[in-house]
């Protein structure tokens, strides 16, 4: 496994415009920036333990009992608890991928099998992946759409995989955290399948669709509500903060925010496509609130001394150099990222 590293550090790389994370570009909401203070008057208090309110308010907007939702401290903590709870001995994960995956299998001595992706193949997951997917398979994580390609795995072929994991007794993991920013996602959500199949389990998280990633406040959905109960008993019982449960009902009535910051992504996503094309700069055709492509292979550091803090992909499995992911943002700041592109660019060539 590649080193562990993660975009978003802007801790270590102050002063630049960050667009190594792939969260909403509006920034967060000043409704969830207000319910956060509200709920500071209950810093003395123990965080409400299950999350029932919060569940509710989900269970709401997704149409589904509250009983077959799970909060967690972002999504990744979902990932972790996940795998401890079924303690699968061998999985198969897609390269390149979230990290997250790999990682929390590891932490239970999982034996991981790496799916490649092929770059000819714009590096999609395709119909090859049903060969691999064998008896003696425990668990299957895929990211739709995948991080940090940004592309869609078709409908039918994902029914396909579903399908084939149930036959086989094989867990399937479907991370649906970017779904918010593809154009009609209720197209490609597995969600009315989760009803008739306990062996799915989708990861939803606040942090991409209203900003919220210092919050950290995740959801998972599954009809297997006795996997779910396990799970809670693999972390502490107030994994969740008040702050973090407060901000999430309240995001969860910003609407017009989200439709907002959608459109914004659509529109500006075509900009960047449009732009780094003509600065002759291969772009794969994402779908997401993000854009994958390659470049030189100082780009990194290149961006980083001008201002720009952009994804470095090298360390993913099944990726090197010269590989890298900008996120969507505001009309202004592209603007900004593509001259400094431009610039680099011309320095290159000489």
């Amino acid at each position: 496994m590649k080193k562990h590293i993660h975009g978003g550090n802007v801790y270590q790389y102050q002063n630049c415009i960050d667009f190594s994370a792939n969260c909403n570009p509006l920034g967060t909401p000043e409704g969830v920036k207000a319910a956060i203070a509200a709920s500071l008057d209950h810093l003395a208090d123990y965080p409400r333990v299950g999350c029932a309110p919060l569940k509710a308010a989900i269970a709401n907007r997704e149409q589904m009992q509250a009983e077959q939702i799970i909060c967690g401290n972002g999504a990744a903590e979902l990932i972790f608890s996940l795998c401890h709870a079924k303690k699968p001995k061998k999985a198969l994960v897609a390269a390149p991928t979230f990290a997250e995956y790999e990682q929390a299998l590891d932490s239970v001595d999982c034996e991981v099998e790496h799916f490649f992706l092929k770059e000819e193949e714009d590096f999609r997951i395709t119909e090859r992946i049903l060969k691999n997917l064998l008896p003696g398979l425990d668990l299957v994580f895929l990211c739709n759409p995948n991080n940090p390609t940004g592309l869609l795995i078709d409908r039918e072929l994902l029914t396909q995989i579903l399908e084939k994991c149930t036959e086989l007794g094989i867990f399937l993991v479907v991370d649906e955290c970017f779904l918010d920013f593809v154009e009609c996602p209720e197209e490609h959500t597995l969600k009315g399948m989760l009803e008739d199949h306990r062996n799915l389990f989708l990861l939803k998280a606040f942090t991409k669709r209203y900003a919220m990633a210092g919050v950290r406040l995740g959801y998972g959905l599954c009809s297997d509500e006795r996997l779910l109960k396990r799970m809670e008993q693999m972390t502490q019982p107030w994994n969740v903060s008040t702050m973090a449960q407060e901000a999430g009902m309240a995001a969860l009535k910003e609407t017009e925010y989200v439709k907002e910051g959608r459109n914004l992504v659509f529109r500006e996503r075509e900009f960047l496509k449009e732009k780094m094309k003509e600065l002759g700069l291969f772009c794969f055709p994402s779908q997401a609130n993000y854009l994958f492509f390659k470049g030189p292979k100082q780009l990194f550091e290149a961006c980083v001394s001008r201002g720009i803090l952009i994804r470095d992909c090298s360390n993913y499995p099944g990726l090197g150099e010269g590989y890298y992911r900008i996120a969507v943002k505001k009309h202004e700041a592209n603007e900004k990222l593509i001259c400094v592109l431009q610039e680099v660019l011309k320095e290159e060539s000489l």
